[in-house]
């Protein structure tokens, strides 16, 4: 557990270090770390050019290129689930004629300024929440700010880029809101819940805790009426605004999706469709605890621990104190504990009900967003602990982790033995590929052994203060080396095999071209072939060409019967790569 002293107060500065120049040196590293973090994430998307993300990528882009006044295009989106959050965020890239290479770069560099966020709000959220000096925190935000989990989006125009420094932005606000209640922070708390939503589907799930956490908070007589309507305006506020804009939008993308509904209810609505939600929603907290090396796992016993407590008596006075202090941490902890849960059920009742496609084996991706929090929690709790309650924490994490790897493996054992394959891909848990060398098949006992490692050895030398910012160091080694092996063994793949080649401005396509593309073409060569076509939504065709084609992209496949021959119909091969089977042809 967390004492009342552990939380409430702040830990007095060193002996002869002066505290204005500390105070002054912090500020500076935050900002130089976010610079070196932004340049960090552009060097690790230097291999990307083109989306590797289909279709999310793609609808992203499309609906961003559209609010900069372009033409649409498609969407895999559905309509109940439709958000246009991040679309807003990154729709300045598509201002101007510029090439698509260019907009994505630029797309790029808004998700790594803004993920790159996530060193400055760790060190002012773990700050907040546990007593923990400067250099300790400072060192534990650069682990979070590294943390793959947080860092691989940023390089792909993928809403996960911005989620992560969105939850610790709202936990902090909510932290402060708890200590200290008034309108404006009220406010606050409810314009980051109504970003959520406004961003994606699983906002749904934030909006959700919210309205609960300003119903208890207000029951309690913590919070005044007038705080309720600030805390809740501002999310009917954003979620008027994506109607809106919506509205405005019309047809100009168009949604490719289906709405939720019969498959849904039908996948949950039994026994065994309630066992295989439950195994997901287990798997995907089970991957928290690995790709934390434990401290997720560390973090969660504390919480519980910290919110079974009795609840402390606030402090009369104006300004917060021990109690406070606590009270503020354990409704922050115990909002992150619910969330936590509510995002991983949420995920899973949703994809449960997408019956087109196999289900997951693992899918972290929701979950990721809440990896930084959990970290920071996690180390906090282990330097602020004393030795047996480190160790309990500890067993608590191993006792997880060797009981979801088991849970994992019958599930797989279970699902092999009836003929059926839970799908197993790079987007699913990247981390967890590179951490368990699971490249090709889920490793669930490998991950095991590396987060019990990781999690005795962090419990073993975080002990010691002497040890504290080398293991934290060693652990930001670990997490660069991370993402150099995902970018190498992921990514760079994933970008050989979905970038066309030769670009097809070097083919002679040129603005003003009416552009078509074939089904015949492979999907995501397709996509990308059309993203280099900035000036018109590249609609689909079977067969035969559309009568107002200039040019087609085509199946390319000399010698095999589905090679299409445009020259009976009037065209013109421009050229093309017979390797990825498609080409181009101009009508003559």
């Amino acid at each position: 557990m967390v004492a009342v002293t552990e939380v409430g107060h702040r830990v007095a500065d060193p002996a002869g270090e002066p505290a204005g120049r500390r105070r002054r040196l912090v500020p500076v590293l935050l900002v130089v770390g976010w610079l070196l973090g932004v340049g960090w994430r552009m060097w690790l998307s230097r291999h990307v050019p083109l989306p590797i993300a289909h279709t999310d990528e793609d609808s992203y882009l499309h609906t961003a290129r559209a609010l900069a006044g372009g033409p649409g295009g498609f969407s895999s989106e559905n309509g109940p689930l439709r958000r246009v959050g991040y679309p807003l965020l990154i729709s300045p890239a598509f201002l101007g004629e510029r090439d698509f290479a260019d907009s994505y770069r630029l797309v790029q560099l808004i998700n790594a300024a803004v993920n790159a966020t996530v060193l400055p709000l760790s060190y002012l959220l773990l700050r907040r929440l546990v007593p923990v000096r400067p250099a300790v925190a400072l060192a534990a935000a650069v682990v979070a700010a590294t943390l793959p989990a947080t860092v691989f989006y940023a390089g792909v125009a993928m809403i996960d880029a911005v989620l992560a420094p969105l939850v610790l932005a709202w936990l902090l606000v909510v932290h402060q809101w708890v200590r200290r209640p008034g309108p404006l922070v009220a406010a606050g708390a409810g314009t980051l819940v109504g970003a959520f939503h406004l961003l994606h589907s699983r906002g749904l799930v934030i909006v959700g805790v919210h309205a609960g956490l300003v119903l208890l908070l207000f029951l309690r007589r913590r919070v005044s009426p007038a705080q309720v309507l600030a805390a809740v305006l501002p999310v009917l506020a954003l979620a008027l605004l994506n109607e809106v804009v919506i509205r405005l939008l019309g047809d100009r993308v168009y949604l490719l999706g289906d709405p939720p509904g019969g498959g849904t209810v039908r996948a949950v609505a039994s026994g065994p469709g309630l066992l295989r939600v439950g195994a997901a929603v287990a798997t995907q907290l089970w991957y928290l605890v690995v790709i934390t090396l434990g401290l997720a796992g560390v973090a969660w016993a504390g919480a519980v621990r910290l919110l079974l407590r009795p609840t402390p008596a606030a402090s009369p006075d104006s300004a917060a104190g021990p109690a406070d202090e606590v009270g503020a941490t354990r409704w922050t902890v115990g909002v992150a504990l619910v969330t936590s849960v509510g995002v991983a059920a949420g995920a899973s009742v949703i994809l449960a009900g997408i019956t087109s496609k196999p289900l997951d084996a693992i899918y972290g991706r929701y979950v990721q967003m809440l990896a930084p929090f959990w970290l920071l929690l996690g180390v906090g709790m282990l330097v602020t602990a004393t030795p047996r309650q480190r160790w309990r924490r500890a067993a608590v994490a191993v006792g997880l982790l060797l009981g979801g790897a088991t849970l994992i493996a019958a599930r797989l054992a279970w699902v092999a033995s009836r003929g059926h394959e839970l799908r197993y891909g790079g987007f699913g848990a990247p981390d967890l590929m590179a951490l368990t060398g699971g490249w090709r098949e889920f490793r669930p006992f490998t991950g095991a052994a590396v987060g019990v490692a990781g999690c005795l050895l962090l419990v073993a030398a975080l002990r010691l203060p002497r040890w504290r910012l080398p293991v934290l160091a060693a652990l930001v080694a670990v997490n660069l080396g991370t993402m150099q092996v995902i970018t190498d063994r992921l990514v760079r793949p994933v970008v050989a095999a979905t970038a066309p080649t030769p670009r097809v401005a070097d083919l002679g396509v040129r603005p003003g071209d009416r552009v078509w593309a074939s089904l015949g073409v492979q999907w995501v060569l397709r996509f990308n072939l059309s993203h280099q076509v900035t000036w018109a939504d590249v609609r689909w065709f079977g067969d035969d060409p559309p009568a107002d084609a200039d040019v087609v992209f085509v199946r390319w496949a000399p010698g095999e019967p589905d090679d299409w021959d445009g020259a009976r119909y009037g065209f013109v091969r421009l050229g093309g790569n017979p390797q990825q089977r498609w080409a181009a042809w101009r009508r003559a």
